[in-house]
């Protein structure tokens, strides 16, 4: 099925406002670290553990995700995980230790695990191939819309109300976009033969088991999930530790790296459809765009002089992670979309978690073992976390003859 129900103009707000928000949560650790860290009296590797609860519940979400957007459509399944991200976000308010402030983290990242996957699905379902890495753009433009909110203005409110108030609030705008998805979107097509669990799981194995996820996911898990973890938390404490500015420098960084992103997300949708036309794919940016961030990260880690540029050119490479559903779509059934989807997703977001705690855990073992200081510690992740960065890009070249040629029309999964 190509052809859509509605215009995109109508769905989109409804899907933005939601992925606005999960973008949100997934970003604002990092200026309020500070606060957290100051409040519960946190080492590095316990505010790793707390934010990257995020990643790591939203990444155990995803295949059940996908087989409930397969099943049943994103009107259905993405407005109820968004109550649960409200529901967390209101913990997370009230919340007075540690484990409270865990399990309400995961909440929200358990409850925003849907917020790309659900337009993605619909995006899949109803628009045509030619138009689908550009309308994936349009969605990410929102996410970045929420990554630029997380930073500055994030910090200027902090200056008014407490972080505990702003939770509150965002509570209630999550609860308001759920419903607002729940009315604006409409049901999706129903197969007439719905499949059963077994052939549902059947589905994801398939996905897990094909050489093109394999040749994507590592590149996706490591990159993507790499910037995830500093920009949801790391970006800052490297700022003020070892760059020695102070957190409002260290927030306006972060708006650069944020407003590159959503400039990235942006070129896009716009200019996505007129590069397949001229040959180049989909595929071709996203190999581009990762090795770009991470040479940036290098900069980043090596201080060469001109630190806002660097970071916006991070933020700008790394907005190619849309085009890995593209990428990976390409070879599966629209079908699968949903569980192919979901399942490189698993892989960048636990990468994300993997790297968000891990460079707490470098830190905290740097200083024990090493005598290093903070600074010196977060160097050390960052230097290990970008070797890893290098090793996937090198990883997708070799499987570049393979996967990059094959006649993507011929012998889908």
């Amino acid at each position: 099925m190509t052809s859509f129900v509605v215009p995109f103009a109508r769905l989109y707000p409804a899907f933005a406002a939601g992925f606005l928000l999960s973008y949100f949560f997934r970003s604002v650790n990092a200026v309020i670290s500070p606060e957290l860290t100051r409040e519960l009296a946190l080492e590095p590797g316990s505010l790793g553990l707390l934010t990257s609860a995020y990643f790591m519940a939203f990444a155990v979400v995803q295949i059940p995700a996908g087989m409930l957007l397969d099943r049943y459509g994103p009107r259905r399944v993405e407005p109820a995980l968004l109550a649960l991200a409200a529901t967390g976000s209101l913990l997370f308010a009230i919340a007075g230790d540690v484990p409270g402030l865990v399990v309400a983290r995961a909440l929200i990242g358990a409850g925003c695990a849907a917020c790309l996957m659900a337009p993605m699905k619909a995006i899949v379902t109803w628009f045509p191939v030619a138009r689908q890495a550009s309308l994936s753009g349009w969605i990410m433009v929102a996410g970045g819309v929420g990554a630029l909110v997380a930073t500055t203005p994030l910090e200027l409110a902090l200056r008014f109300a407490s972080w505990r108030t702003i939770f509150v609030a965002l509570a209630a705008l999550t609860y308001t976009a759920a419903a607002f998805i729940w009315i604006r979107i409409p049901d999706a097509p129903r197969h007439p033969e719905t499949p059963g669990l077994a052939l549902q799981w059947a589905g994801v194995k398939s996905v897990f088991t094909h050489p093109r996820f394999w040749w994507i996911a590592p590149l996706g898990g490591v990159v993507m999930g790499t910037f995830m973890a500093i920009q949801g938390l790391w970006a800052v404490p490297w700022l003020i530790e070892v760059d020695g500015y102070d957190r409002a420098v260290a927030a306006r960084h972060l708006f650069v790296a944020g407003a590159s992103t959503l400039a990235g997300y942006m070129s896009i949708g716009v200019l996505a459809a007129g590069f397949s036309r001229r040959g180049v794919h989909a595929r071709h940016l996203f190999a581009t765009g990762f090795a770009t961030s991470a040479m940036a990260l290098a900069a980043i880690v090596a201080a060469l002089p001109g630190s806002y540029l660097w970071w916006a050119i991070y933020g700008f490479g790394a907005s190619v992670n849309v085009l890995s559903f593209t990428v990976l779509n390409d070879g599966f059934r629209k079908e699968l979309a949903g569980r192919a989807n979901t399942a490189v997703n698993l892989a960048m977001f636990s990468g994300s978690f993997a790297a968000q705690w891990g460079i707490g855990l470098v830190v905290d073992a740097a200083r024990a073992a090493l005598g290093f200081d903070t600074a010196a510690g977060l160097k050390l992740a960052f230097a290990l976390a970008l070797a890893l960065n290098f090793a996937t890009l090198v990883w997708f070249a070799m499987g570049w003859r393979r996967e990059g040629a094959r006649p993507l029309a011929q012998g889908k999964a």
